[in-house]
């Protein structure tokens, strides 16, 4: 039976110690003469061996493309959660490189030398089981709580997992006897045996015997890759290799033929002559046999699939960056920071016209539809339960334009930490929001509120031109010159107007800056706003500042306050800084001359929010005695266990308010607050809602309407409604912060 996999090649190679470059030399020739696959055989108490693990991070640091393998790693020797670790972290170092093929152990005798307790052929089965559930488990990052496994050769009592690897490694089994063939078929996902080992007829009944297996697991017999070891034999030639190894591909399933061989002019000659010559005659059998290759979804991950969505009519363009429901990605791609999403489908395009070809496709569906930008997402609006998620995030290209005037283009799927460590080498900066993880696209059509804001302005106040993919298909650019209309729409309104692919922004002159962190007591929290908000409208505009509040804990309050003053030199930014942290009793600081880029190089966190984020955001003019006290009783409550406020002002407001569809211009100041529960926050808020003269969109988890009419003056809305009828009469990008054409 042909299983229609596509045709891999791959080398079997001794890990022999007596001369250690050797095989490393042997792994890189593999990997220039185009094998798919290196692997070594592993016997850990074989003293004349270099130990396969070690000498498998050492050939993946020497190569940049070939797989990497252990031929089969001796399981009873090697504890399997330190190997699931292992596993990862190699793939993760090697870019997606690794399988993992694993052996029950066979012999004892050298085994139990080195201190293993023997095992008998079904007991030894048994661990292997109990392996492959331990390092898959450990591999889950996505699910939630440790991992416990009371089993009988691994318990596992709380472990923590991951990490995640960079890919689906496969796990392969070098399987003979009935016991492993049936554990291969209902629980792995390759069968590696030797060929020499097998008699006459074992390929046809293992894998009748996997297939029956894989069935009664119900899985897809095609889900299982079938490798073959075969020996080197000088004496071959091209022809009589292609009329053994065909066979074995289109009867018996084999798509991975594994050479064993130290010998460089064989390896040579099979990749050069043998390789092409299968290749070609396994294409004419498939062809004339009309069998269908690729490899096939699990059916496990079938039955996740959600309802309304054409599956199988996805574009053959956007195959390879779809990504569903029981697929390895799916975890680091359904939710948002703090919103827990189950999508259907996520699709990742590379470029514009996989863009329009993933729009297309979604405006055919009947389920919700969310653009994800590659950041946060605090709104939680750009995941959603049983729809389409388009995230922009391999649009992340960094371009400078034009040096003398500063100009570069940024794909919208970038983060900000990206674009600052571009810019840093030219001296240049853009501000950018308070966290370098946060996604470009998103904040670049919201406002950009961020630490430079108040010298500078907001991020729209620096763009000069986006390129957009609309509601029909269409791509256009906004600019001053061009699309003025929409390019008002864009700096303020959000995703309602259409996917923006990448952007042209102005940067600005920007050497180190001074960064400070700081500890006050709280214990006034209505003063020391009040402190603060007056300490900030009088400051000089080369400064920004976060205030962040909390409840008491333990009986005691404190405040944070985050701030960058745009300068290197020593005295300015104490003087600066000094002015702010003496609004309270200071407990403790930290303040560091560093980059624009040091201050948004952050750690990248995972995406694994769950939930529903509870988040109320507000704009406002001043921090007025009644307004610190309202806010002060907030965060006593409870309600808020995240309470933050910014500073804008400066540079902002010197744009009109009409100039963009961020208009609040003239307020100096964005709050936000975090709650746990919805109808305790939104109780308490409406303490401080007629202190607010709007809000900002990034912020704010209530899909209310009446919050439309408070994100944008009655003008400016109007406007808004308007264009949306023109460039979105459909209301295609609804499921946002959305402004209804119907409306």
């Amino acid at each position: 039976m042909d299983y229609g996999h596509p045709l891999r090649f791959g080398t079997f190679l001794t890990p022999s110690n007596d001369d250690p470059e050797a095989v490393v030399e042997l792994a890189g020739l593999s990997e220039d003469l185009g094998y798919d696959l290196v692997t070594f055989q592993d016997h850990p108490y074989q003293p004349g061996f270099l130990d396969t693990w070690t000498l498998l991070t050492w050939v993946a640091a020497r190569t940049r493309r070939v797989e990497i393998s252990g031929n089969v790693l001796n399981v009873p020797m090697r504890p399997a959660p330190v190997l699931a670790r292992a596993a990862a972290s190699l793939d993760l170092l090697s870019g997606g490189r690794v399988a993992l093929g694993l052996g029950a152990g066979g012999f004892w005798d050298a085994m139990v030398a080195m201190g293993v307790p023997r095992r008998t052929p079904g007991e030894s089965v048994d661990q292997l089981s109990e392996a492959i559930d331990v390092i898959r488990d450990l591999w889950r990052t996505d699910a939630r709580g440790p991992v416990r496994h009371p089993g009988e050769y691994y318990r596992l009592s709380g472990a923590k997992r991951g990490p995640a690897p960079a890919h689906e490694v496969p796990i392969w089994l070098g399987a003979y006897g009935p016991r492993m063939l049936r554990l291969l078929g209902a629980k792995a996902d390759g069968w590696l045996p030797s060929l020499p080992y097998l008699k006459p007829g074992a390929l046809e009944s293992g894998n009748a015997m996997i297939d029956e297996a894989a069935r009664a697991a119900g899985r897809d017999p095609r889900e299982i890759r079938r490798l073959l070891n075969i020996s080197g034999d000088p004496g071959h030639n091209a022809q009589r290799w292609v009329d053994e190894l065909v066979p074995y591909a289109v009867e018996q399933g084999i798509s991975t033929f594994v050479l064993g061989s130290d010998d460089p002019r064989e390896l040579e000659r099979f990749a050069t002559e043998v390789v092409p010559a299968v290749r070609d005659a396994v294409a004419r059998s498939r062809t004339a046999a009309g069998v269908a290759t690729g490899l096939v979804r699990p059916v496990a991950a079938l039955r996740l699939r959600r309802d309304n969505i054409d599956y199988d009519g996805l574009p053959e363009t956007l195959a390879a960056v779809a990504i569903e429901p029981g697929d390895f990605e799916y975890g680091l791609v359904r939710s948002t920071y703090m919103r827990g999403g189950s999508p259907g489908l996520v699709l990742q395009p590379a470029d514009v016209p996989q863009v329009r070809a993933a729009l297309a496709f979604a405006m055919e569906q009947e389920v919700p539809l969310a653009v994800r930008s590659g950041g946060h997402g605090i709104s939680g609006r750009s995941t959603n339960d049983g729809g389409i998620v388009i995230d922009l995030s391999r649009l992340d290209g960094i371009e400078v334009l034009s040096e003398p005037d500063r100009l570069i283009r940024v794909g919208a799927g970038a983060r900000w930490k990206q674009v600052a460590a571009t810019l840093e080498p030219y001296g240049w900066a853009l501000s950018s929001g308070d966290y370098g993880g946060v996604g470009v696209g998103g904040l670049a059509t919201a406002g950009g509120i961020g630490w430079l804001a108040r010298e500078h302005g907001l991020t729209i106040d620096r763009m000069r031109a986006a390129e957009l993919v609309l509601a029909d298909g269409s791509v256009v650019r906004a600019s001053a010159d061009e699309n003025t209309d929409l390019f008002w729409a864009v700096r303020g309104a959000g995703a309602n107007f259409g996917i923006v692919t990448a952007f042209e922004f102005q940067a600005d002159v920007v050497g180190p800056v001074g960064f400070g962190q700081f500890v006050l007591d709280a214990e006034d929290r209505a003063g020391l706003l009040e402190r603060w908000g007056a300490a900030m409208e009088a400051a000089p505009r080369d400064v920004t500042t976060n205030l962040i509040l909390g409840p008491s804990r333990q009986g005691r309050s404190f405040a944070q306050i985050y701030g960058v003053v745009d300068s290197a030199e020593p005295d300015t930014i104490i003087e600066r800084f000094t002015r702010v942290a003496g609004i309270a009793p200071l407990l403790d600081q930290q303040v560091r001359v560093v980059p624009y880029s040091g201050v948004m190089n952050v750690p990248d966190t995972p995406h694994d929010g769950q939930g529903e984020p509870v988040a109320r955001s507000g704009l406002i003019d001043r921090l007025t005695p009644e307004f610190c006290a309202a806010a002060a009783e907030l965060i006593a409550s409870g309600a808020a266990y995240f309470f933050q406020v910014r500073s804008v002002g400066g540079a902002v407001a010197d744009v009109p308010d009409d100039a963009t569809a961020y208009a609040h211009r003239a307020a100096n100041f964005s709050v936000v607050a975090f709650g746990g529960s919805k109808a305790r926050l939104d109780a308490a808020w409406a303490e401080l809602a007629g202190h607010f003269r709007g809000l900002y969109l990034s912020f704010e988890t209530d899909w209310s309407p009446e919050r439309i009419t408070e994100a944008w003056p009655p003008a400016t809305l109007a406007r808004l409604r308007e264009l949306k009828r023109r460039y979105d009469p459909g209301n295609v990008f609804r499921d946002n912060f959305n402004i209804d054409p119907r409306s």
